[in-house]
């Protein structure tokens, strides 16, 4: 829905996905799996961001592995403290990241 409106407003595509990140609420936490393992999970995507992308970039510049599924980002490990500078600096507005 909200891609229907970027494209009856007249923008060009490459402003698309900076108007939809700044509309998303994005939730950064940790979940302990088995044998005590960490996972750090990323969500609150809709469709107008490409998740897939977002979650190449979160391991690339974590250096760490992960998955996008189910609408969010599951990378290995604990990183609460630097996901969030990291979608900053993939155009995510610093006030619309929550980290727990």
């Amino acid at each position: 829905m909200a891609d229907d409106f970027l494209k009856s407003t007249g923008l060009p595509e490459e402003l698309w996905e900076t108007i939809a990140k700044e509309a998303q609420i994005i939730v950064v936490r940790t979940e302990k799996r088995r044998w005590g393992k960490f996972v750090t999970i990323v969500e609150g995507f809709d469709k107008s961001v490409d998740g897939k992308k977002v979650a190449k970039d979160l391991k690339q510049k974590l250096a760490c592995g992960g998955t996008f599924k189910k609408g969010r980002v599951e990378l290995q490990g604990n990183h609460l403290k630097n996901t969030k500078k990291v979608l900053i600096g993939l155009g995510f507005p610093k006030g619309s990241i929550e980290v727990k």
